[in-house]
Parts: C-alpha cells; sequence; structure tokens
C-alpha cells in the first residue's frame, strides 16, 4: 500500500475512511511526528494508486487484512492502530483477526450499524440507502461535486463540504470512484461476541455534534469492549481530527503513551 511517514519512535497506524487516502491524516503526522513514528496508508483503490487493484474485489475485509500485511512488510510492529470512519471498522475487524500485531487501539467515529442483543439483523435504514444511491447517481452522471455534497454532509453535518478545506474537497474527488464500490460492499454489523474479542487497550473518540450513527456505535463499543474507554472531542463533528487537530492529536498521545512497551 502507499504509504507516507513522519518521526521515529513507537509506530502509529492511520487508517482512512470513505472518500479519504493517507492526506487525511497530516495534522497528526506533523503534530505526533516529534515522538512517535507516524504512517498513513492509502487503502487499495484509492489514492494514488487506484488501478493498482483492478479487477480485485472492494472489500472491508480484505483492507483489514492488508493492514495486518503491512505491519508485517514494515517489520516495526506491533503497532498503535488508529482508524476513522470507515477505517474504523476496518481497524476494528483487523484487531479481532490479527491481535498479536496490536498495542493499542483508537477508533473515531467507528462505522457500521450496531447489532445489539435480541434485535433483529442491524442494517442501515432505507432513507441513508436511498440517499447514497442518489450520491453515487450524480457521481456517475458527472455531477460529482453534488454527489460529494449529499454524502459528505450526511456523515457529518448540512454544509460540511461547502465550507470544506481545497486540500479536502482535493482529496474526496480524487476518491470519488470508491464510493459505488463501497456500497456495494456494507459494512459488518458490531455485535457484542465479537466486540468482546479484542481485548488489547482500546480508546474510542467521537465528535461533540458527530450524526448519531457514529455516536452509538462508540457507546455499545465502549460497554462491550474489555478494555475500552471513550472520549468526545468538543465543538467538532464527524471530522474531529481535522476540525480540532490539536484537542485530538492530545488524546492520542494521552492513550499511546500509557499503553507503550
Amino acid at each position: 500500500m502507499p504509504y507516507v511517514e513522519s518521526g521515529k519512535g513507537e509506530l502509529l497506524l492511520f487508517i482512512h475512511g470513505s472518500l479519504c487516502d493517507y492526506r487525511y491524516w497530516q495534522p497528526q503526522l506533523a503534530g505526533l511526528g516529534e515522538h512517535y513514528r507516524c504512517v498513513s496508508v492509502s487503502l487499495t483503490h484509492y489514492w494514488p494508486a487506484p488501478d493498482s487493484a483492478r479487477g480485485e474485489p472492494f472489500s472491508w475485509s480484505r483492507h483489514a487484512d492488508e493492514v495486518a500485511q503491512f505491519i508485517d512488510a514494515l517489520g516495526a510492529g506491533p503497532a498503535h492502530v488508529i482508524g476513522h470512519s470507515r477505517g474504523g471498522a476496518v481497524a476494528y475487524q483487523f484487531a479481532r483477526r490479527y491481535p498479536q500485531h496490536l498495542q493499542s487501539l483508537t477508533l473515531a467515529d467507528p462505522g457500521g450499524p450496531v447489532q445489539q442483543p435480541g434485535q433483529s439483523l442491524a442494517k442501515l435504514p432505507e432513507t441513508v440507502n436511498a440517499l447514497r444511491a442518489r450520491a453515487v447517481q450524480l457521481i456517475d452522471s458527472g455531477d460529482v461535486d453534488g454527489g460529494l455534497e449529499l454524502f459528505v454532509d450526511s456523515v457529518s453535518r448540512p454544509g460540511f463540504w461547502a465550507k470544506s478545506t481545497h486540500s479536502f474537497r482535493r482529496m474526496a474527488i480524487d476518491n470519488a470512484h470508491t464510493l459505488g464500490p463501497q456500497f456495494l460492499d456494507p459494512l459488518a454489523a458490531y455485535t457484542r461476541e465479537e466486540a468482546a474479542e479484542v481485548t488489547c487497550p482500546v480508546l474510542l473518540i467521537d465528535g461533540e455534534l458527530s450524526p448519531a450513527m457514529f455516536q452509538r456505535a462508540a457507546a455499545a463499543l465502549e460497554e462491550w469492549m474489555p478494555d475500552a474507554r471513550r472520549a468526545t472531542v468538543e465543538g467538532a463533528s464527524h471530522g474531529m481530527n481535522l476540525a480540532r487537530p490539536a484537542a485530538f492529536n492530545d488524546l492520542i498521545d494521552q492513550f499511546a503513551s500509557g499503553h507503550g512497551r
């Protein structure tokens, strides 16, 4: 996988979410590189090498395995792994499968539905599915900006896309082609039984203004994981690491420094 890095020390491995790539974590590499080896990857199918996996399925499961393969190839593990949104779901599945590669796990607004015990199968509401289908339709028809605005505002808050920085918008446009395949690969639901398998120290971060679906996931995982704690970035929504980088970086630093080798 393509990656960028900064600094020396214990490994902090950052995993991006929807429409993003290794550029998403630039404020973290800049702010935490003084004390850690910060590595940010671009998952398969994403910029800057979207054609490197042509013909291979777009799959959160394959992405989870790729993270383990990357750490093996880097030869710098075990790692403190940080995942955001869809990348949080990828990091969670990676942690279940490859606990030997982990020192700690941080999930920032982890994506995916929550399967509460005794309830029917968790899935996204039809209104959400309809909105996502419309976003892909707009992108496929050439209205990339309109499709991205529809999707990004739905996972953050209305008006976020219009207020986004040029660098964020450029990154999202570069990865707009992943949105359709992503929706054909729905994330697995979080369950009590599977969450209990993640026994390493876990930090769950949400934004004070993040949509309820992300806060529900964080709350459930806090209850179900054996060694979890939760923190909220005040005044921020889904992109809390960009909106409040100093506060986000402090949470990562305090957590990683307390659970290092």
